[in-house]
């Protein structure tokens, strides 16, 4: 009998050697005691995240890394989150545009497109409505998000006072740049800064100073708060940044020349705005070219406008043409 029972011993033994077999060996690493993440393990990891952000209706926040369309025709944003893809349906962007007589609904369809666009690599903030273990699929809503921040930061507390308040300095999402216009994201809420509330310079293209995805601090200049869906926020960023326009303004010489960069024309009057930190206007250029936007010119100085603080002044020549 004591045979046998060593006999079984040994089988259980080598069963149990091959089973090990099986058995992925872990990563070896240079460093003892140091643990390598796969990509497997990695995407499991982010799954397990979103699938708690499910439950709890957590606020995620992701990167707008691409629209497609749909084979109905739909359109969806697609979020990356930590390298997982999340789709959000167009009417869960919170693109909100009004419908009119002269914007039919097909007219603001092409119109949320075109924004949505312009959005392209900006941080969403998003909350899962929907999930699928098997294909480990996600689908989300922005809208649900903004909702839910608005309620946060946009309506009084006890105390009766709201995080977001006139006068207050806030950061702020950059989500979509042109030429004379910031659209920013503050807390839930869409603004539109304009080039003029962007900085004390005179700016020609904002798109070279700011671009989709930073974040930037602004001022808050008012809020109206009529419901959750309805909340109107004004700002700039100027009144953040010091202003140094009358300091650089005693560096001017009546008679002196400077060099600038031209950042508009309007109706014959070129602004310009001079290397030494000085925004000066020319009505009349003495070059026999006519200058244009971000050309650099040499700019003589007539008269200082104290009250504007400006040099008024002409163009004397085109030192570089922008083509």
């Amino acid at each position: 009998m004591p045979r046998k029972k060593k006999t079984e011993e040994l089988h259980e033994t080598e069963v149990t050697a091959e089973e090990k077999k099986n058995v992925p060996a872990s990563i070896l690493t240079l460093t003892a005691d140091a643990e390598v993440e796969t990509q497997e393990t990695k995407e499991d990891i982010i799954w397990h995240e979103l699938q708690n952000a499910y439950r709890t209706r957590k606020i995620l926040t992701g990167n707008l890394g691409g629209i497609e369309k749909m084979e109905g025709g739909g359109t969806i944003a697609v979020i990356y989150y930590k390298e997982m893809r999340v789709v959000i349906p167009l009417a869960e962007m919170m693109i909100n545009l009004v419908e009119s007589e002269e914007h039919d609904y097909g007219e603001m369809v092409q119109r949320q497109n075109k924004i949505l666009g312009n959005m392209l690599g900006c941080e969403i903030d998003f909350i899962i409505k929907g999930i699928d273990n098997e294909s480990r699929s996600v689908v989300a809503s922005r809208k649900d998000a903004m909702h839910k921040k608005r309620q946060i930061f946009y309506l009084p507390d006890a105390a009766g006072n709201a995080r977001v308040c006139e006068d207050r300095i806030v950061q702020a999402r950059v989500i979509a740049v042109a030429e004379k216009v910031v659209r920013v994201e503050i807390f839930g809420v869409e603004c539109s800064i304009l080039a003029r509330d962007l900085s004390w310079d005179w700016m020609g293209d904002a798109t070279e100073s700011f671009h989709v995805g930073e974040q930037i601090l602004v001022r808050i200049l008012s809020v109206s708060v009529k419901s959750i869906e309805d909340i109107t926020v004004k700002a700039d960023v100027k009144s953040v940044k010091g202003n140094t326009s009358k300091e650089n303004l005693s560096k001017c010489k009546i008679q002196g020349k400077y060099a600038g960069v031209v950042t508009d024309i309007h109706k014959g009057t070129v602004f310009v705005r001079l290397h030494i930190g000085v925004n000066a206007v020319a009505h009349s250029c003495y070059d026999s070219r006519m200058p244009g936007k971000k050309d650099e010119v040499s700019f003589v100085v007539t008269r200082i406008d104290e009250e504007r603080n400006v040099a008024v002044g002409l163009i004397s020549r085109i030192i570089r043409q922008r083509i």
